[in-house]
């Protein structure tokens, strides 16, 4: 009998697979609120890029490692127009097959067995399934309502804290649509300097958006760069979930070690796709205010229309995500059962991201506004 290896037994089931199971059981007209997978076409503009990208033959041949310096360069363009924030594209830039790639590879870098990475709970399942395949030790950061969904970082005990290589942090946050002021990350910056902590700042969600708010970027801080990087995908920016393109950014140190491991285990972006990619990033940003609208609107016609049926659900300021109390008669997941069997509505048991998920279900935003009445107007049916 053929043996896997430790760290495969301690990889919990990864969440979408085990939602993606529940539905091809239940086989009928669902209203599918789980994945996060934005519903609306890659920009126009964005395809032609591609399709113009495609006509070069050199475009065909292996890619560089680190990313093209165009790509970069367009990377390091974007950052200073949206953030301000300065960066050497040819050391502080590098080239992803979208964030999760990056993410999931991080740990690698630095973790040895025995060493601990801090992990925001509930949380995108890759931090902590990067660290156990680094042979890491994962220690959870409580992100809890009464705190804003921060992480109490003054709590840690200081036996955690001598072994602690890494801190992820994500804000704007998956799952819980909550958002952290700059003061958070001057806190953090003061944390790693004194822990000599490397942070990874998850940035993803940063231009999803609403009611005036504007995300910050990790590196705005002062030292901010000195500590840590920070991962951005193009994936939920501009639709392109499906081309796999992201990039870090940040610390040279930290960069060069992340494109060290990458070098010896991907061969980079596919060329064609990275001139995409330049052209969504140097464009004028439409597309991204367009796509806002839409999210806004979809998150009022679901909170609003939860509102008037009882349900006490929070507006996030940013994602497209919608985090929901629960009756506290019910888990996660039988909630999560009751709404697919009795409604035909997907959504995320919010156990899936972690202990500290329990007594809320996640829903995504990612259909259009018809379903979404139409998800109010059946749950609106449910026997609580």
């Amino acid at each position: 009998m053929i043996e896997e290896a430790e760290r495969i037994k301690n990889l919990p089931t990864y969440l979408f697979v085990e939602i993606d199971r529940m539905k091809e059981k239940e086989g009928k007209d669902l209203i599918d609120l789980g994945v996060g997978d934005p519903d609306k076409p890659t920009p126009v503009h964005i395809i032609q890029a591609m399709k113009d990208a495609l006509g070069e033959k050199e475009n065909h041949r292996y890619p560089s490692y680190e990313g093209l310096l165009r790509f970069r360069e367009a990377v390091a363009g974007w950052y200073k127009e949206r953030f301000g924030v300065k960066l050497d594209p040819e050391t502080e830039v590098l080239t992803l097959i979208g964030a999760k790639e990056g993410i999931g590879h991080l740990p690698l870098a630095f973790i040895n067995p025995g060493d601990v990475v801090l992990t925001p709970n509930p949380g995108y399942p890759v931090y902590q399934a990067g660290t156990i395949l680094a042979s890491g030790e994962p220690y959870m950061l409580p992100l809890l309502k009464g705190n804003d969904f921060l992480p109490d970082l003054d709590s840690i005990p200081e036996s955690i804290l001598k072994r602690t290589k890494i801190l992820f942090l994500n804000y704007p946050n998956n799952p819980t649509g909550a958002v952290c002021p700059v003061e958070f990350f001057r806190h953090v910056v003061r944390f790693a300097e004194r822990h000599n902590i490397v942070i990874c700042h998850d940035a993803t969600y940063s231009e999803i958006t609403y009611d005036g708010y504007r995300a910050p970027s990790f590196l705005q801080v002062e030292g901010g760069k000195d500590v840590g990087v920070e991962f951005h995908s193009l994936s939920k920016t501009f639709n392109m979930t499906g081309w796999r393109i992201g990039f870090a950014v940040g610390n040279k140190e930290i960069i060069s070690l992340l494109g060290k491991v990458k070098s010896n285990l991907d061969s980079g972006v596919f060329r064609a796709i990275q001139y995409a990619g330049i052209t969504a990033l140097a464009s004028d940003k439409t597309c991204v205010k367009e796509m806002q609208v839409v999210y806004k609107e979809r998150r009022d016609i679901l909170v609003d229309g939860l509102d008037d049926i009882g349900w006490r659900v929070v507006k996030p300021k940013a994602t497209f995500y919608v985090w929901i109390p629960i009756p506290p008669k019910y888990t996660s997941i039988e909630f999560t059962k009751t709404l697919l069997r009795h409604c035909g509505i997907v959504t995320t048991p919010g156990i899936g991201f972690g202990k500290y998920g329990e007594g809320y279900i996640r829903i995504a935003l990612t259909v259009d506004k018809e379903r979404l009445k139409e998800a109010v107007e059946r749950i609106k049916g449910l026997q609580l």
